[in-house]
Parts: C-alpha cells; sequence; structure tokens
C-alpha cells in the first residue's frame, strides 16, 4: 500500500461542506445519542409494546417492529445530523450511484473477507477455548463471553426463523435490506464522514469500524465487524458512493441468511470447528485467503482508477 494515500487528513470533498459544529464532536456526540436511543429507548418501546415476556411474541411483528426500530433510530437520526452539522446531506452520505465495474470490484473482495473472517473465527476461538483449560481467569472470561453470545445468536435466531413462503422476504428485508442501508448511512455516512475532516481518511475509517464493531454486541465476531466494517468504510472512500457498502453490507448478511436457510442455525452459529488433526490444513488455508486479500487490496489501491476504465484519479483526492 503507498503511504502517501494516508498522509492527507483534508479531503477534498470537504471543501463543499461547512460544518456549523466540530465535526469529530458531532460524530461522537451523534454516537452516543443513537446508541442511547437505539439501545434503551428501543427497549423500552419493545417492551411497551410487547411485554417482557419477548420469545412468545408475533414473530412478523417483531420484525417490523425491527425495520421501523432502524428506521426511526439510525437512519432518521443519520439524515437529521447531516443536515444539522453540514446541511448537504446528499455530500455528506456521498450520495452518488457508482459503477458497476466499482461494485463488482469490492463484491470480488468481499467474496475473499467472508472466508477470510469466518476462518479466522475458528481460530480464535480454537485457541480462546483450548487456553480456557489452562488458564482459570480465561475460563471465567469465555463462561461470561458464551451468556453474551448465547444471548444474541438467540435474538437472531428468532428473526431468522421462517415457516411460511412470504416470511422469507420479511427475514431478508428485515435482517440485510435494512440494515444495510440504515447502517451504512449513519457509520459510512455521518459518522466516517464527521471524522474525516480532522482525521487521516485511514484513521477515520479505522475509528469509525471500531464504534460499528461494538455497537453490534458480538463478543467473538467482534474482530470480524471491525475488519468487515474497515473494507465496507474503504470501499465508501474510495468510490465516493455510499451505495458501494450498502450492497456490500446486503450481500454481507443475505449470504448468511442464505447459509441459515440452507444448512440451519447449527452451521450458523457453529464457530469452533477446528480440531487438531486438521489444525495445518486450516492454517495453511487461512494464509493462502490472507495473502489473497491482502494482494486484492493493494492491487486495487494503486490502480483503481485504471481497473474501473473511464475516471480521472484527480476526480477523487489522495487517500
Amino acid at each position: 500500500m503507498n503511504n502517501e494515500n494516508f498522509e492527507n487528513t483534508e479531503n477534498q470533498h470537504n471543501n463543499k461542506l461547512t460544518p456549523t459544529m466540530a465535526p469529530n464532536k458531532a460524530a461522537i456526540l451523534g454516537l452516543i445519542a443513537v446508541f442511547f436511543i437505539f439501545q434503551f429507548g428501543g427497549g423500552l418501546l419493545t417492551v411497551a409494546i410487547f411485554g417482557s415476556n419477548f420469545k412468545d411474541a408475533d414473530q412478523n411483528l417483531i420484525r417490523l417492529f425491527t425495520i421501523g426500530s432502524q428506521i426511526l433510530f439510525i437512519l432518521f437520526p443519520a439524515i437529521l445530523l447531516s443536515k444539522l452539522v453540514f446541511e448537504d446531506v446528499t455530500e455528506v452520505v456521498r450520495f452518488r450511484f457508482p459503477d458497476r465495474k466499482e461494485i463488482g470490484l469490492f463484491v470480488i473482495g468481499l467474496m475473499i473477507l467472508i472466508p477470510l473472517t469466518q476462518y479466522y473465527l475458528y481460530f480464535q476461538n480454537y485457541f480462546l477455548a483450548e487456553l480456557s483449560k489452562e488458564y482459570s481467569f480465561i475460563h471465567s472470561v469465555k463462561i461470561f463471553l458464551d451468556e453474551i453470545d448465547k444471548l444474541a445468536q438467540s435474538t437472531y435466531l428468532q428473526l431468522l426463523s421462517a415457516n411460511y413462503f412470504y416470511e422469507y422476504f420479511l427475514v431478508i428485508f428485515t435482517v440485510a435490506v435494512t440494515p444495510a442501508i440504515c447502517e451504512e448511512f449513519f457509520f459510512r455516512g455521518f459518522v466516517q464522514k464527521s471524522f474525516e475532516f480532522k482525521q487521516k481518511p485511514f484513521t477515520a475509517i479505522l475509528l469509525t469500524s471500531l464504534f460499528f464493531g461494538f455497537y453490534h454486541f458480538n463478543p467473538y465476531g467482534l474482530i470480524p465487524l471491525i475488519l468487515l466494517s474497515f473494507y465496507l468504510g474503504y470501499a465508501v472512500y474510495k468510490s465516493n458512493s455510499i451505495f458501494t457498502s450498502i450492497v456490500l453490507h446486503f450481500l454481507n448478511n443475505f449470504f448468511a441468511i442464505m447459509v441459515f436457510f440452507i444448512y440451519g442455525k447449527d452451521e450458523l452459529i457453529q464457530s469452533n470447528v477446528l480440531n487438531s488433526e486438521t489444525l495445518t490444513e486450516d492454517i495453511i488455508v487461512f494464509i493462502v485467503l490472507l495473502l489473497l486479500f491482502i494482494g486484492f487490496f493493494i492491487i486495487v489501491n494503486r490502480n483503481y482508477f485504471k481497473i474501473i476504465n473511464g475516471r480521472n484519479a484527480n476526480d477523487l483526492s489522495k487517500m
């Protein structure tokens, strides 16, 4: 990767925007506000509507409520904050339709990243399980993380379970379409753009990715979520289009849904499938995937405008 791509702290796209408050402060306040509104406000509203016995509620109503909550508590604040802080919402969220080649290029990277992060998850959980056998402290931490993970998986599996044909479409809209739009407008739109005003692009994308990972309350999936978020942030910055990350986010979630529909919940939640007998082969596969992704990233970063063909490198600022 060319180091000069991460030297500029002022993105030339920001020249069109005049923030009404410090962008970094706006990003942090926005993150705090949306966190409390979505997690606690949404939680209280859930109890008020469905009661404390959440599992017995109608799942389709819960899906519709989830869709509404994400629109009301994530998408709407993203647009409102962008308008209040920067005024020009379309410029903040990079509302530009990308070329098909741009989408296709980043989809290729996603197809490498998905199995790469899955293998990382296997290794992480394998070694954590092995270490928990030797150290009581790690064992205690693992028990705590297991409880959080079970709670998250239980909620997720409820949303994914479908009995009728129309419910499959509702699941896809709830778990893939809505989060892809709402979360991307907020994180890759408002938050990342705010950080880009005073931070180097790399730092802005990394900060956004860290917050994105912690927002999802998935202890075992934290690192894969951060890596995925960083890739989405890079894709948005490079293509100058929020729709690039929306498509990638949708495909990532859609793939998980299809795995669940085809193989069932055991395949979806199984994250510790490594054993000592195949460990060497699994390490080799992981290294190959890692090298492929690094190679892909370097090639794209250095030759992006040549690859997509027809756009001048001066159209976007250097990262």
